[in-house]
């Protein structure tokens, strides 16, 4: 049998050699990606079904489960999306509210730096708070604290 879905049992084999051209592409794109889009996945149903065994048909449970599977993965991608999103947001407003405060941070010494925090820039790779001329990674966060009140 072939594995439509990495790992996943299939419904029925293909012959490339009897197969349509498209159906036999798309079974072969599907096996280089990690996910198999729903386009191909129906691709590879009808192929099953047009070109199988028909003294050993396959049972229509098989389909259903396959169904299910690939609807679970769709959301499952949809959650991993949204859940990238949601952790973005959480760091873009956890970084403006530490603007003027005053954090502790390690710098690329290892030293710990005091400062107070100018402003945050949302970066591709995360957020950033300025430290007078400094950029310090969200995550070189160590402490903080209220900004200290001038005399």
């Amino acid at each position: 049998m072939t594995s439509p879905v990495g790992g996943t049992a299939a419904v029925g084999t293909i012959d490339p050699t009897t197969a349509p051209k498209d159906t036999a592409a798309a079974a072969t794109a599907g096996s280089q990606k990690s996910l198999l889009d729903p386009q191909a996945f129906l691709q590879l149903l009808v192929a099953q079904l047009q070109y199988q065994d028909p003294t050993n048909p396959v049972d229509t449970s098989s389909f259903m489960n396959q169904t299910a599977m690939l609807s679970q993965v769709q959301t499952m991608t949809s959650m991993s999306s949204t859940l990238t999103s949601l952790a973005s947001a959480q760091q873009a407003q956890a970084a403006t509210s530490l603007i003027g405060k005053q954090i502790t941070y390690a710098d690329s010494s290892g030293m710990q730096v005091k400062g107070v925090v100018d402003s945050a820039s949302i970066l591709a790779t995360g957020a950033t708070l300025h430290v007078g001329d400094t950029s310090v990674p969200l995550s070189s966060v160590l402490e903080v604290s209220a900004a200290p009140t001038a005399p």
